[in-house]
């Protein structure tokens, strides 16, 4: 039998824990569901994809690591030329 309350619970810690290792396996980030409906439509997404090498996996997170501590990714930071002013008065230049 069905709960037509589903899509207004939240999702359990167990559906959350089964999606963040879902989402692992698969090499894959996602959303944080609202809903149970909506984490159980994301695991149902998650378990038909293919599982990502663990070596692609581990590649990929070196990568990521890499990159965060050589700083690399500022490209977006806020410098201080770029700002006049103090605080609320703070504007762009």
């Amino acid at each position: 039998m069905t709960d037509p309350q589903h899509h207004l619970k939240k999702p359990s810690a167990k559906q959350l824990r089964y999606l963040r290792s879902l989402a692992e396996r698969c090499g894959e980030s996602f959303t944080y569901p609202a809903s149970a409906g909506q984490a159980s439509a994301e695991i149902n997404r998650l378990k038909a994809r293919r599982r990502t090498p663990r070596a692609d996996r581990r590649r990929e997170v070196a990568e990521v690591r890499r990159a965060m501590a050589s700083r690399g990714g500022d490209a977006a930071a806020v410098r201080p030329p770029e700002i006049g002013g103090y605080g609320s008065s703070a504007t762009w230049r």
